[in-house]
């Protein structure tokens, strides 16, 4: 065997041993950040419920300031509906691939009275954390 093959073998070695080792890191840093993700939710979840039980919108702690606000989200089950409705009335910027966030709630504040047939809304709470 040559040495050059030596060599050769000797990167090939390194560089599983190397992708190995580097695999094992990424697995434990996703298990790792999905706790601390999990843990981030649960805290979220009571701050959240804290300001309902409270009737507030912000609060602030020596350790900082958090607040809810209301997060919504315009989606439809019924595209030829909806396809239609927006060639009727000419607001293509209601698309993307679905249905474009802020142009939906900019056209619906616009026209109260249209409401776009298959249109589902969702509002929901969330929560903003600040350090002081």
């Amino acid at each position: 065997m040559s040495d050059s093959q030596v060599s050769v073998d000797k990167l090939v070695r390194v560089y599983i041993k190397m992708r190995t080792k580097g695999e094992a890191v990424v697995k434990a840093h996703d298990v790792e950040l999905e706790q601390i993700e999990n843990g981030m939710k649960q805290v979220k979840a009571a701050l959240l419920e804290h300001c309902k039980a409270n009737n507030v919108e912000t609060v602030r702690t020596s350790e900082g300031l958090f607040y809810r606000t209301i997060k919504k989200r315009y989606w439809t089950n019924d595209w030829e509906s909806m396809g239609k409705f927006v060639v009727e009335h000419n607001v293509p910027e209601l698309f993307e691939k679905r249905l474009h966030q802020g142009n939906t709630q900019t056209f619906l504040e616009e026209n109260p009275d249209l409401l776009p047939p298959g249109l589902n809304v969702d509002s929901e709470y969330s929560v903003t954390i600040r350090k002081a």
